[in-house]
């Protein structure tokens, strides 16, 4: 145990690990400090009347300790919905408007832009190698097997990119909010009331940063159709964010090539299924 933990809670009878954070006794929790600006955030989210997060017994240069808040056992749909509405309320009380950063907005085109560029670039040329393969491997058969959905997926998020682009470009203010930037359920806590914990990438930005972490964290678990349409009917996303949200959402991953055949096949899988579930999510969002 470090010493300046031990100088700052004392005697230490059980200590539990969990994540980055260190369990006392089941009453604090102690963390090393990755924010100089944790007070900052506190305050302001205070001073929005958004007090969902433990208050701290103390920040210091290098530790942050709060009270150990147990969690309360609830189906993860469930918890996923408390969640949304928490993420709801935490966005619609920090809400404000400020001037459009003209030159940010083509920073974030050109990066998703050029990345798109050499996705499209990089699968042409893999499928051109797979094909010229006598005998497919397994994972060479699921990529040739799936590859409409990725070519499929790079350009709706082409034409999206592009659609968000000229919606913005005679804007002359954005909406931004106070995110938390790293939605997941395991930062959910319920105890006497909702919290959410780990705000230490928190920022000022647009909300739809906080729903790309939340589906990207928990697509598989989840039905995002019901949660998004809940957040929305408490705050209702601008056009051009959700034209953003969903060129993020459609981006595919690189599939990295390694020897372990039945590695590549479930990493394979995995960015398959998460195409598909998130073009099928989006055509029926849209739908509605």
């Amino acid at each position: 145990m470090d010493n300046t933990i031990r100088s700052l809670v004392g005697e230490v009878n059980k200590l539990t690990i969990k994540s980055n954070a260190k369990i006392i006794d089941d009453k604090i929790v102690v963390k090393k400090r990755a924010n100089d600006n944790l007070d900052k955030i506190y305050s302001y989210l205070k001073s929005r009347s958004f007090d969902y997060f433990p208050e701290p017994i103390a920040l210091d240069n290098e530790y942050e300790i709060y009270p150990y808040l147990p969690d309360t056992d609830e189906p993860l749909e469930q918890k996923a919905m408390d969640l949304t509405h928490l993420l709801s309320l935490l966005h619609s009380k920090t809400t404000f408007y400020r001037e459009v950063d003209i030159d940010k907005n083509k920073e974030i085109y050109e990066e998703i832009g050029s990345r798109l560029e050499y996705l499209n670039n990089y699968y042409n040329d893999l499928i051109t190698l797979i094909e010229k393969e006598v005998y497919m491997s397994p994972s060479s058969y699921l990529i040739a097997r799936n590859i409409s959905i990725i070519f499929d997926s790079i350009y709706f998020a082409k034409d999206t990119l592009d659609k968000w682009y000229k919606e913005i470009e005679d804007d002359k203010n954005e909406r931004v909010v106070n995110i938390h930037d790293n939605i997941n359920l395991d930062h959910y806590i319920k105890n006497d009331r909702p919290y959410l914990i780990s705000w230490n990438k928190s920022r000022i930005a647009s909300p739809i940063y906080d729903l790309l972490s939340f589906y990207q964290n928990h697509y598989l678990d989840l039905d995002f159709y019901d949660l998004f349409h809940y957040y929305e009917s408490s705050y209702p996303l601008r056009k051009e964010e959700r034209l953003l949200l969903f060129t993020y959402m459609a981006i595919p991953s690189k599939i990295e090539i390694e020897n372990n055949e039945y590695n590549m096949c479930i990493k394979i899988n995995k960015i398959i299924d998460y195409l598909y579930k998130t073009s099928n999510l989006i055509m029926k969002y849209q739908g509605k």
